[in-house]
Parts: structure tokens; sequence; C-alpha cells
């Protein structure tokens, strides 16, 4: 059996559409809360997949969250390795910042289903059922900047850096591909004073993500799975 390894920051934001992907191509799937694990004790290069997860830190917070210094080393192990991890927001912030770029940010919030825009090589890729315009969850105030040899693949009028690869191992989204819009509600309130402050009406999210319904899932889950099937 393969096995996957999830490392998550908050419990509701979790694997999503993906999870179930996962486990019917046969996937172990062994959770680790990056808040509370001896990260120190993980074995990082074992799983088939490693999938770091998002959260309302940044990636350049270490000082405040100090755990965060032993996740980046454990994504340094895994990139090291050569074998497969996908990072989805703060996830692909931390791989961006190991592979030397920057990431800060943008100084606004770009929460909302919105659609991205491709690139050539997006285009070419496996999110190219994205360019026909269906709108994903964005949920961050922090960008990344593209790695160095690394592809760029999408990106929004807002932040220009929504998604790249190296190769067939690393993926890194910003936007929340793996977001069941009829699963939402959780995001809503777990996030409530973040939407406060921004001035952002759940009502509004809510009433997106019922407009989407089941329609993106199976959009979603194709396109992990295509980028699984990458040798």
């Amino acid at each position: 059996m393969k096995s996957a390894l999830i490392i998550r920051h908050l419990a509701f934001e979790n694997l999503g559409t993906l999870e179930s992907v996962l486990e019917h191509r046969g996937y172990e799937l062994h959770t680790v809360d990056a808040t509370l694990a001896d990260l120190t004790a993980i074995d990082i290069v074992s799983p088939d997949l490693v999938v770091v997860l998002g959260g309302p830190i940044g990636a350049f917070d270490e000082q405040q969250y100090p755990f965060l210094m032993h996740e980046l080393a454990l994504v340094r192990k895994r990139l090291d390795s050569g074998r497969k991890i996908l990072g989805i927001c703060l996830g692909a912030q931390l791989i961006a910042r190991v592979l030397g770029s920057q990431v800060g940010s943008m100084g606004v919030k770009e929460i909302g289903f919105a659609p991205v825009t491709l690139t050539e090589k997006g285009q070419r890729s496996y999110l190219a059922p994205l360019a026909e315009g269906w709108p994903v969850l964005h949920w961050h105030g922090d960008q990344f900047q593209i790695p160095v040899g690394a592809q760029r693949l999408a990106g929004t009028a807002i932040c220009p850096n929504q998604a790249f690869s190296m190769g067939s191992a690393v993926l890194g989204l910003q936007f929340h591909l793996e977001v069941d819009p009829l699963c939402l509600e959780p995001w809503l309130v777990g996030h409530a004073a973040e939407l406060g402050v921004a001035g952002i009406e759940p009502v509004d999210l809510r009433d997106q993500a019922q407009a989407l319904g089941a329609r993106l899932a199976p959009i979603a889950q194709g396109i992990f799975c295509d980028w699984l099937d990458l040798a």
C-alpha cells in the first residue's frame, strides 16, 4: 500500500476532495498536526507523497510560531529526496521559501471564488481544465515569488504567482483547489475574525460556494489525479 503524509495547521483546512482521490488510489493516509507534533521525529522521506496544507500564519512567522523552523527543515529534506510533494497556500509558500524565493504580504486580502489565468505552460499542464474559467477558492494575504528553475503555471490580477511546479515531483498552489464548495461553512466560522477585518460578508462567500455546488470537485479531483500520474 502506498502512503501519504499530510501536514496540516488547522483541522478544517484539510485534504477536502483530495482525500477521496488518495483513498481510491490505495494510499494509507497519515495526518500530522504541525502545531502539536514532534516534527523532528517525523520520517519525511519514506512516504510516497507529502501534502503540506494551508493555514492563517505566514511562512516567515517562525519567531511567533517556532514550529515553523522544524517544518521548513522537513520541507527541505523532502525536496532534497526528489519525491512528490504538494504544497497548498501556506504549504506552497513554505516550499517556495525553502527553494530560496521571497515570501511576503501582498498588502491586500484575496478571499473568494474566482478563476485563475493559466500561463502557456499551465495550459499544457494538468491545470488545463481551469482554463475554462472555473472559479477556485482564494484565501490569502501573502504571496510567493516563483523559485528559480520552477515553472509559473497560473496567476490572478491581484496575485500573479498562483501556481508553480518543478519537474513532476513538486507542485505549489496558492489557491485552494482541494476545497469542496459544499463544505465551506467551517472556514466561514474558523476565519470569522479575518473576514470581519477584511470587510467580507460570510453570506457572500456562502452564496458563491452554493452556486458552484458539486461541479468543481470532479474537476479538482481530475487535476490531482493527472499530477499524481506524472512519473
